[in-house]
């Protein structure tokens, strides 16, 4: 259980470097440069020690999958990006297989 604790580290940390990415100006900026490599350094970091009892596959699955939406959610309310009828659907299919997997799959580490 302490590799999903990880994982949602690992998440939230990737979520909160790529959307201060967007307001990176060089070293101009310095906080959100700052947290853009200190997230990305901490979830990496997180997702080394997720693999070693989780199935990579597996792991980076539910590590991209809820990251996407989580940063299309933060997009939306820190910058306003809003996501068409498409965008959305296909984000819940990704949703859907992250839940199919956690469910039904035999190898996702229970």
């Amino acid at each position: 259980m302490t590799a999903y604790y990880y994982l949602a580290i690992a998440i939230c940390a990737e979520v909160i470097a790529t959307a201060s990415m967007k307001a990176v100006k060089g070293i101009s900026t310095p906080l959100p440069l700052l947290l853009m490599i200190a997230g990305y350094a901490v979830a990496f970091w997180m997702l080394t020690l997720v693999v070693r009892s989780i199935p990579v596959g597996i792991a980076y699955a539910v590590w991209s999958g809820l990251g996407i939406v989580l940063i299309s959610v933060a997009a939306l309310v820190i910058y306003g990006q809003k996501l068409d009828l498409p965008a959305m659907a296909g984000m819940s299919l990704i949703v859907l297989g992250v839940v199919v997997i956690q469910v039904f799959s035999k190898t996702a580490g229970h």
